[in-house]
């Protein structure tokens, strides 16, 4: 069963930022291996966090002179500093049980199979802010309920694209690229108008 990286929602208002990036980490320092840098295969370089379920991985069974394809959450301030979080790595043959058949796909391929590609983010969230004349929208994104008791369980995510503002404050489903430091949109979809303020 292939496993697909980007898991299938749940729930209608399930609120989410995961996307996938193939690339190489590079680790600031061989002391601190969960700061450093994602180099995509463009060059393009982005600030990058492990987080502590990938460490393990990262540290166990990867090559960090190789390419992977990365499990990612994205945070960003503004549209030119994308700052990344790592979350696990999508490695078909070498983490999954697997039968011969897919080994004779690349993982472009895998990936197209389940309507996925690289540079491909999940963004799901409350529409809070839409800049017509930067064409740029705001997504409020909340963190899981195992971590309400953070100070930092909400974050915003400025994202290229356009929204009409009529459906400001409503629950959008969003279909992301990253485009260097830049996450853009290609699609969108209302999911529920005007979320009831709790």
């Amino acid at each position: 069963m292939l496993k697909n990286p980007i898991p299938k929602v749940t729930n209608q208002l399930q609120y989410r930022a995961i996307g996938i990036i193939n690339g190489k980490f590079t680790p600031h320092s061989s002391e601190q291996l969960n700061r450093g840098v994602l180099t995509d295969n463009k060059g393009e370089k982005i600030e990058t966090v492990v987080l502590g379920k990938a460490l393990s991985l990262l540290k166990k069974h990867i090559d960090l002179k190789k390419s992977y394809f990365w499990i990612v959450y994205p945070k960003n301030k503004n549209t030119q500093k994308l700052h990344l979080q790592i979350s696990g790595i999508w490695d078909p043959y070498q983490l999954n049980d697997f039968t011969d058949d897919y080994s004779k796909k690349n993982f472009s391929k895998l990936l197209e199979e389940l309507d996925l590609k690289d540079n491909y983010f999940s963004v799901r969230g409350e529409l809070v802010f839409v800049n017509t004349q930067n064409k740029e929208v705001v997504i409020k994104v909340r963190s899981t309920s195992k971590m309400h008791n953070l100070k930092n369980k909400n974050f915003k995510l400025i994202i290229k694209g356009e929204i009409s503002l009529e459906f400001l404050n409503s629950f959008v489903s969003l279909d992301v690229i990253r485009d260097g430091n830049s996450l853009k949109l290609i699609k969108s979809e209302i999911i529920e108008k005007t979320l009831s303020k709790k």
